[in-house]
């Protein structure tokens, strides 16, 4: 979940940081305080696309950074989709930033380490959903859609069999088609391929045979030549001057006779040289002129040399190619009994993918069925007391690996205007109050870990905003997370954190500041939405609201430590954060009275008429 964001030089925000907690976080305040430019700033670190005009006048640059922490659970989920894309979780934390320069430039990090916006943008789509003004809402797309509501139907088992029958199908038609393919070209090309393997198989090429007929046919062509050059080295050698060497080299070691191993050499040189001497004679009496042979050699080169211009360069490519010829015709005999076993593998490939299909179908029918109830269940508390969910299955033409129908999440929100796919619904307010019920009733399979409404409470108030109210409550339970942006007092109260944006002036521009509100703060805030911070009736109101909404939140599930309503004394008891409330991820002291004042406010107003 978002722990921190820390906005720079943002429109109307110079330098604000955000602590935010588990559980609802509210941000409040007047109307053009800039309270949507903190939505603007997350959805900037989510990877939205990015403007120049939103650089603060006089700065160079809008920085937004944030930083997440995750339970375990989520962590577990989060590793492999992060590895995927790169990246590292540090102990389960993860610390997102992202520039706009002036000149309209945008730079990202994951860590400390530069990444480009569109995997900026696939990390915030797992990290976090905004519903509101934004386009980031994951429940819009048909791929979560479906993913969802196969969740929700518990349908995970037939989604896999599916996808595993899918790819068998898939694998096998492509077996199919390749050796079909295969069998057409050999079948085109098959008398070419019998006359290539014929004639190699009639030269019956060796491999170094075109080097040594190289060799042969020099030899044979310069026969006399060569006999005779043979027969001169012999004189040579024998003419060589050793014998007069020795009779030297005799009188040098009688005066010297430390000259011996000169004479170990010289008796080599006469080994040596009878040794030449022997085969130069044997060679000009072996080699002769063979005009037939030197014929036969000639034609034999000339076959080599045509074969290898033809499947050459080498003899080594010349058999390949024989081979290769071999293999293609060898495959007009096989292929017919081949796709004729593909072709049963296939077709029980099908029934096995049919079957798959039609059970996944049946657990998305019911599965959607069982989640427009739940959810229509909840529109008339959210406002919307004529809206009808319904989720749509459509038959695909043909089935695909994640099923045979398209999933749809539709609503009508005025009878007789027909349904429409959730991402036209017009109004957003609206829309975020159907993902509000969405969430309520698929909180237990959403993996994303923190929620942002925008205009979750556009075109209600009273009761209904109360009913919004509980509803954030819900979606924000077990360790989520929730940032809403209200104008609602009833919705308000139920904050966990309640965060309020003020504009100012700083140097001659205009600048908006958020501050934590507590107890006396947060009751003054609560009574300025009512109508009038000042006013004792307003006051008592929020007093009362904050009372309400306290002793609600208790009686929840899994709440009854973050709303406490303190035993005896007064009933008051609201939520005040303990020291440091810049640090991410502070707790809060949950047992912080409203002060005595207000309560003996509260106190007067109960006794006086209403």
């Amino acid at each position: 979940m978002l722990t921190e964001l820390r906005v720079r030089d943002l429109a109307v925000i110079a330098d604000v940081t955000l602590p935010f907690q588990p559980g609802l976080n509210v941000l409040t305040g007047e109307t053009g305080a800039g309270k949507s430019m903190v939505v603007d700033a997350l959805s900037l670190l989510l990877g939205e696309r990015a403007s120049a005009d939103i650089v603060r006048p006089g700065a160079e640059k809008t920085i937004v950074e944030g930083a997440f922490e995750f339970a375990a659970a989520v962590h577990r989920h989060l590793l492999s989709p992060f590895a995927e894309l790169g990246v590292e979780l540090d102990e389960g934390r993860l610390v997102l930033k992202r520039e706009v320069l002036r000149e309209g430039k945008s730079r990202a990090w994951v860590n400390g380490s530069p990444v480009t916006i569109g995997v900026l943008s696939e990390i915030g789509s797992l990290l976090v959903d905004l519903h509101g003004q934004h386009d980031t809402q994951s429940l819009l797309r048909p791929d979560p859609q479906r993913e969802m509501l196969d969740a929700y139907a518990d349908a995970d088992v037939e989604r896999v069999a599916v996808r595993d029958a899918h790819a068998r199908l898939k694998d096998l038609e492509q077996r199919e088609a390749e050796l079909t393919t295969r069998q057409a070209d050999v079948r085109k090309k098959a008398d070419y391929l019998r006359h290539v393997l014929q004639e190699i198989e009639r030269a019956n090429p060796k491999l170094g045979e075109d080097e040594a007929l190289d060799v042969e046919a020099k030899r044979l062509a310069h026969a006399e030549e060569l006999g005779r050059l043979a027969r001169e080295l012999e004189e040579a050698v024998h003419a060589a001057g050793l014998t007069k060497a020795q009779k030297i080299l005799a009188s040098l070691l009688r005066v010297d006779p430390s000259l011996g191993k000169w004479q170990e050499l010289l008796d080599a040189a006469f080994a040596g040289a009878a040794e030449l001497a022997q085969a130069a004679r044997a060679y000009a009496s072996d080699i002769e002129a063979d005009p037939e042979r030197l014929q036969t050699v000639e034609q034999r080169r000339d076959l080599l040399f045509r074969l290898l211009q033809k499947h050459g360069p080498t003899i080594a490519d010349v058999l390949a190619a024989r081979d290769s010829a071999a293999r293609e015709l060898e495959l007009l005999d096989t292929a017919d009994l081949d796709l004729r076993n593909i072709a049963a593998e296939r077709g029980k490939a099908a029934e096995e993918f049919t079957r798959a299909t039609a059970a996944l179908t049946v657990k998305r029918a019911a599965g959607g069925k069982k989640l427009a109830r739940a959810v229509n269940k909840l529109l008339p508390a959210l406002g919307m007391p004529e809206g009808h969910f319904e989720v749509s299955h459509s038959p695909l033409p043909t089935p695909r690996r994640d099923g045979a129908e398209a999933v749809s999440f539709e609503v009508e929100l005025n009878p007789g205007l027909g349904r429409r796919p959730l991402a036209r619904v017009a109004s957003g307010g609206e829309l975020s109050r159907l993902m509000l019920a969405l969430k309520v009733v698929l909180a237990a399979h959403d993996v994303v870990p923190t929620l942002v409404f925008d205009e979750v409470d556009q075109g209600i108030g009273g009761e209904v905003g109360g009913r919004v109210g509980e509803a954030l409550v819900d979606v924000s339970r077990e360790g989520r997370q929730a940032l809403v942006i209200t104008h609602l007092p009833q919705i308000a109260v139920y904050a966990d954190q309640h965060l309020v944006v003020a504009k100012g002036k700083k140097g001659g521009v205009a600048t908006s500041d958020v501050e934590v509100v507590e107890s006396e703060s947060r009751v003054k805030e609560i009574a300025r939405m009512l109508g009038d911070a000042d006013m004792a009736t307003a006051r008592r109101h929020a007093v009362e609201l904050l009372r309400t909404a306290s002793e609600k939140s208790a009686s929840q599930p899994g709440r009854s430590s973050r709303h406490p309503v303190a035993s005896g004394g007064c009933p008051c008891r609201h939520p005040a954060r303990s020291p440091q409330p810049g640090h991410p991820g502070a707790s809060r002291d949950r047992s912080s009275p409203v002060p005595n004042d207000t309560c003996s406010d509260r106190a007067a107003a109960s006794n006086s008429p209403r």
